[in-house]
């Protein structure tokens, strides 16, 4: 059994989209260790005198759609009276345990695969600021409502031991999760690291949220970064991300295999780096 709860405050306007967007963060930690999501009970707190039935119901129906596409199904759930909504799902789900992926399974040698661009917590939150136009959400939500099915199969297929997935902690983050539980370096090319438009540039001017900063402050003390990186290109690699992809670590003979069902799935993915002797730390060319 693999089980997993995970809660987010809005990051979208529409209802419909926002309950999707809820439903695949919440089944991303079941695919991430190689597992099928089954079921999910929903976890609701909002301020009943706000927001009438309609909203809640297309709220509820984008999250259905979403879990039926990753095969699993809503069977029932809880509601909070809370001033701040919020919404998300614990779900339970089955692995193989001789297939599992776990944070503890890298070993050097290995390549580091990630499976989705960069970018969510400081583009929505660049938009919600009136930095920069409501259109580059597109990208935001189109990756959002991805789910990593496609990553996890491949993953699993190749035979891949390690991954996680990209959520609140940044990439920096959850890859010292790898590094600190398989007891190795992982190394990461800080060029290969794909973004979202217009990231890039917004992290130069600082404009990043604070769980960026928080991210940041907590990895550096695991990290050594090359001297040719900004500020900017620090707090990219921290972005909280929601509904973020795979971080997988391969063996590179395994690659062919895991593109195979990556291009079937018409799911793409970048090299990023690749895992070293050492003890629990992160190296950033």
């Amino acid at each position: 059994m693999v089980e997993t709860v995970d809660i987010i405050t809005p990051i979208v306007d529409d209802p419909a989209t926002f309950g999707a967007v809820c439903a695949a963060n919440s089944v991303s930690d079941v695919f991430a260790m190689g597992g099928k999501p089954l079921s999910a009970l929903a976890i609701l707190g909002y301020a009943t005198c706000d927001y009438d039935a309609p909203v809640i119901k297309r709220l509820l129906k984008g999250a259905v759609d979403k879990l039926h596409e990753a095969g699993a199904c809503l069977i029932g759930g809880h509601t909070i009276e809370d001033n701040e909504f919020k919404f998300g799902f614990s779900v339970s789900g089955v692995v193989d345990k001789n297939n599992i992926l776990t944070v503890a399974g890298a070993k050097a040698g290995d390549m580091l695969i990630l499976t989705k661009k960069l970018g969510t917590g400081i583009l929505t939150s660049a938009v919600k600021k009136g930095t920069v136009r409501q259109t580059y959400l597109k990208e935001v939500i189109d990756s959002m409502l991805t789910l990593n099915n496609t990553g996890s199969r491949a993953a699993v297929a190749a035979g891949a031991r390690a991954a996680t997935d990209v959520t609140g902690f940044g990439l920096l983050g959850h890859a010292l999760n790898i590094a600190k539980n398989s007891g190795v370096t992982l190394r990461v090319r800080n060029e290969s690291v794909p973004l979202m438009k217009k990231v890039k540039e917004l992290s130069a001017a600082g404009a990043v949220p604070k769980g960026a900063r928080n991210n940041l402050s907590f990895c550096s003390k695991k990290t050594t970064f090359a001297r040719s990186l900004s500020n900017g290109d620090k707090l990219t690699l921290c972005d909280p991300q929601t509904s973020g992809g795979l971080l997988i670590c391969l063996h590179p003979n395994k690659l062919k295999k895991f593109d195979r069902v990556m291009k079937k799935g018409k799911a793409p993915y970048w090299i990023i780096g690749e895992v070293a002797q050492g003890r629990g730390k992160i190296s950033v060319l």
